[in-house]
C-alpha cells in the first residue's frame, strides 16, 4: 500500500466514524439499527487492524507523511464511539446483551492494543521535536462535535 492509498483509507474511515456517531444523535431505533452498527464496528476494526500492519511491516515508507499520528488519531476516534456504544446510559444501552457488551469490549481491547503499538512504533525524531499540534480529535472535543 502506498502513502495515498493509506490516507485515502484513513480519511474514508474517519468519515464513516463520524456517519455512525452523527446518526447516532438522531435517536434511530435500536431493534433496527443496533445489529448493523455493530457490523460498521467491526468492518471499521477490520480496517483499522489492516492499517497498523501495512505500518508495522512498511514502517519505514510512512514516517515522512505523519501516517503514524493519522492512524493513531482514527484509532483514538474509533476508541472514543466504541465507548460511547458501552455507556449504561447510551441508546443502545436497554437492548444490549451480554453478547453484545461482549463484541464492543473485544472491539475496545483490539483497539486499545493497537493504539498502543501505534505510540511505541512512531517514536521518530521527527515527531518528538515536533510543535505540539491540535488533533482532528481533539478539536472535534473542544468544539463539541458542531
Amino acid at each position: 500500500m502506498n502513502s495515498a492509498g493509506f490516507e485515502d483509507a484513513i480519511f474514508i474511515i474517519n468519515m464513516r466514524i463520524r456517519m455512525i456517531r452523527d446518526t447516532l444523535r438522531l435517536n434511530p431505533p435500536p431493534e433496527l439499527f443496533l445489529e448493523k452498527y455493530l457490523d460498521d464496528l467491526a468492518f471499521i476494526d477490520w480496517v483499522l487492524a489492516y492499517l497498523v500492519q501495512a505500518l508495522e511491516v512498511n514502517g519505514e515508507k510512512f514516517v515522512r507523511n505523519n501516517e503514524y499520528a493519522y492512524a493513531s488519531d482514527t484509532e483514538w476516534q474509533f476508541n472514543q464511539l466504541l465507548t460511547e456504544f458501552s455507556l449504561e446510559s447510551g441508546l443502545f444501552s436497554s437492548c444490549t446483551d451480554d453478547e453484545t457488551r461482549q463484541r464492543i469490549a473485544v472491539l475496545r481491547e483490539e483497539s486499545d492494543g493497537r493504539r498502543k503499538t501505534l505510540e511505541e512504533a512512531d517514536l521518530s525524531p521527527e515527531t518528538a521535536k515536533a510543535e505540539p499540534v491540535v488533533s482532528s480529535a481533539e478539536l472535534s472535543s473542544l468544539l463539541g462535535g458542531i
